[in-house]
């Protein structure tokens, strides 16, 4: 045999002969149906053999994530259209002297307006007030009061009487 064999080599020559294994099976279990009779049916059909997982290093698995991102990131930014530049912000409003002034004017002749229909208003309430005054009685003191309800309810009670009749 050559001295040069790789690992390559080695397992593809493993699974030729296996091939042949199993060929050769299925002929000889056909020739044996044959002789006895019965039906074609080999013996044992070999299952073809498992191949063993591969591994693959971890520079490998870095390499196919790199990758991965970079097509992910590709097809993100072809499908989102990019977002329109930021337009520039407007500069702050500021008032003018004049504008302040006018704003000013206004405020206090709102006020003034507003004191003017205050005094009114007091000057009217005032003029209604000493009318009030004039209905109101001199306030009673509690006795006077406790020795008219004695005799008020005596007199009263004759003059409901005959009203209720």
């Amino acid at each position: 045999m050559p001295t040069n064999l790789t690992n390559e080599i080695v397992t593809a020559a493993i699974l030729g002969f296996e091939e042949q294994k199993r060929l050769l099976d299925s002929k000889i279990g056909e020739l044996k149906a044959i002789l006895s009779g019965g039906p074609a049916e080999p013996e044992a059909t070999p299952k073809p053999p498992k191949r063993k997982r591969r591994k693959m290093s971890a520079a490998g698995r870095k390499a196919i994530a790199e990758a991965q991102r970079k097509r992910w990131a590709e097809a993100k930014k072809v499908s989102e259209p990019a977002p329109p530049p930021p337009e520039a912000a407007k500069p702050k409003r500021r008032l003018s002297a004049a504008g302040r002034r006018n704003i000013i004017a206004a405020t206090k002749k709102r006020w003034a307006l507003k004191r003017a229909e205050a005094a009114q208003a007091e000057k009217a309430a005032k003029k209604a007030a000493p009318a009030k005054s004039a209905q109101k009685r001199a306030p009673v003191k509690k006795a006077a009061v406790k020795k008219a309800a004695k005799i008020a309810p005596a007199a009263a009670q004759p003059a409901t009487e005959p009203a209720a009749q």
